[in-house]
């Protein structure tokens, strides 16, 4: 099984994240949306950063996760390259315990390859048992 690979679609690219439950699922969708903005294998565990969202469904609370990574990643100036993440029912909701591991942007050493500029919900599915569909805008 292939943890992440890239879907061509016009102006924007996807992902289809797959692992061995939704948690590792969820992580592997980051990963895969940060190999589109730089070298992976090139960003060293720094730098961690630790946050929690809730959300009313999952397909809310994978846009709203990935999208504070974006955010982090304007905002840090930083690159990540690993993912923690703990997903509980709560009340009528999910939320996420998260946690993502890296370094700040050195443009001697990481190439800038494409910005993400925001997640979608246009063809989004989740598979609880491991696997994501999402189309990211660049």
């Amino acid at each position: 099984m292939i943890p992440f690979e890239l879907i061509d679609h016009t102006a924007d690219v996807g992902i289809k994240a797959t692992g061995e439950d939704l948690e590792e699922t969820f992580q592997e969708a980051a990963r895969g949306m940060f190999s589109i903005i730089s070298d992976l294998s090139k960003v060293e565990r720094k730098n961690e950063y630790k946050f929690e969202i809730e959300e009313d469904n999952l397909e809310n609370l994978l846009v709203s996760y990935l999208s504070e990574l974006i955010y982090l990643h304007e905002v840090k100036n930083a690159l990540f390259s690993d993912f923690e993440v703990d997903i509980k029912s709560k009340n009528e909701g999910k939320t996420i315990k998260a946690k993502a591991v890296g370094e700040e942007i050195d443009l001697d050493k990481h190439d800038m390859d494409t910005a993400v500029k925001a997640v979608s919900y246009h063809e989004l599915s989740i598979d609880p048992e491991g696997e994501i569909k999402i189309i990211l805008d660049i």
